[in-house]
């Protein structure tokens, strides 16, 4: 397994928080939060504040990647 280089990581990263987000969003958890505490597979409150935090990770890797952009630069390279 090789070392994944920075645009490659950057680039694995966003694919991941996107997937976890994808599950986070499909947990509906105002839905769950209409069930009986007993019934739930998870806290609807923190399922809604990790899809809160996912979307933060996934603005911040995004804003990453478009000040290399607008640097000219390509994720990954140096000053």
């Amino acid at each position: 397994m090789s070392t994944p280089t920075g645009d490659e990581f950057e680039i694995e990263f966003e694919a991941e928080v996107k997937a976890e987000l994808e599950l986070a969003e499909a947990s509906d958890p105002a839905r769950a939060a209409a069930q009986p505490v007993s019934g739930w597979l998870f806290d609807p409150a923190e399922a809604e504040a990790e899809e809160v935090r996912l979307r933060d990770l996934l603005g911040a890797a995004e804003e990453l990647e478009s000040g290399f952009r607008s640097r000219g630069r390509r994720p990954g390279e140096g000053a």
